[in-house]
């Protein structure tokens, strides 16, 4: 896999993943992050069109070797890319599903795509999604703004925290676990639309238990039907019941039908308040606050009293770091 190039880190976030679907001119979904994998939290995201895992990686760990009685075939039917390009696994994720989900419509650009590059090879169509404009445009519209420039190159830390992103497709009738690294998509077996949430459950928690108990840095995200269609979908049911009811004189009824109408209008408020804050978020990822900074620093030092809080700042990271030793110390 070759260098970053020009694809930047993007944040594993459900307002950043569902922005940049969006840019990439597909409709009527949205991602959510998933903080359980009990049954009733997978039940209420309904309908989940693909999960997207986040994880440390362990280099040169073929995922697929983590199933070894998994087939690996090429299967025609599954659009399966290779990461050819590191800081793309992100977007590559969420192209794993978008482009093999039959309940999703793609728009123009990715219909094209996908049309143009359904023969390739699992490379080149890793190296397609690389070169394109659109992919690459979109994915890095979501950098942060940074004025400083980084030695990856030679920074060792960083090496060890790299994380990657895999995703959870049903697909024909199977799950797969689609990871650009892989030597293939990984077919974890029959599945139905209604049980394959729970049949990607144990295989997720089989991936986290690798990991060491004080490992937690693991992020879930669904891909799902957009809720404030989903519930306008359901107003114009309840409107009809709600008729029907009042011809009957059914008023008990009308009352609880006009109850749940209410109730899902109150949640497509909260959806829409949900989009503006996913949009302001964003735009401050975006924004460069340096310069404010700057100024800030730059005031308190013409006004005296930028030393006095430097040590302030100095005391406090002392008396924390003093704290994390203590509760080190007593196994907290």
């Amino acid at each position: 896999m070759s260098d970053t190039g020009d694809w930047c880190l993007i944040e594993s976030d459900p307002g950043v993943f569902t922005e940049l679907i969006r840019k990439f001119q597909v409709q009527g979904t949205q991602v959510e992050e998933v903080w359980s994998l009990d049954e009733q939290t997978l039940e209420d995201l309904k309908p989940v069109y693909g999960l997207i895992f986040l994880f440390k990686w362990q280099g040169g760990n073929d995922s697929s070797k983590l199933h070894p009685d998994a087939n690996l075939l090429i299967d025609e039917q599954v659009y399966f890319a290779k990461q050819v390009i590191n800081n793309a696994c992100a977007t590559q994720a969420i192209l794993s599903i978008l482009l093999n989900s039959p309940f999703i419509k793609l728009g123009q650009e990715l219909e094209s795509y996908k049309d143009f590059t359904k023969d390739f090879d699992p490379y080149d169509k890793g190296l397609a999604i690389t070169n394109s404009e659109l992919m690459r445009s979109v994915h890095n519209s979501f950098a942060r703004s940074d004025p400083f420039v980084s030695d990856s190159q030679n920074n060792d830390a960083e090496k060890d925290d790299l994380f990657h992103f895999i995703s959870y497709v049903p697909i024909n009738g199977a799950l797969f676990e689609l990871d650009g690294l892989s030597a293939g998509p990984v077919n974890l077996g029959p599945c139905t639309e209604e049980d394959w949430l729970k049949k990607v459950r144990p295989v997720i928690q089989e991936r986290m238990a690798r990991y060491t108990s004080a490992e937690i840095r693991f992020n879930l995200m669904a891909l799902i039907k957009n809720r404030e269609d989903l519930y306008r979908e359901r107003i114009s049911e309840l409107d009809i019941l709600i008729q029907n009811a009042r011809n009957g004189n059914e008023e008990q009824e009308v009352v609880r039908l006009i109850g749940e109408k209410h109730s899902l209008l109150h949640k497509i408020d909260l959806e829409k308040e949900k989009f503006r804050k996913y949009e302001r978020d964003n735009s401050l990822r975006r924004h460069n606050f340096i310069p404010l900074i700057y100024k800030l620093l730059q005031i308190l030092a013409e006004h005296g009293c930028l030393q006095a809080q430097i040590e302030y700042a100095k005391k406090e990271a002392e008396k924390r770091k003093k704290e994390l030793v203590e509760k080190k110390k007593k196994g907290e």
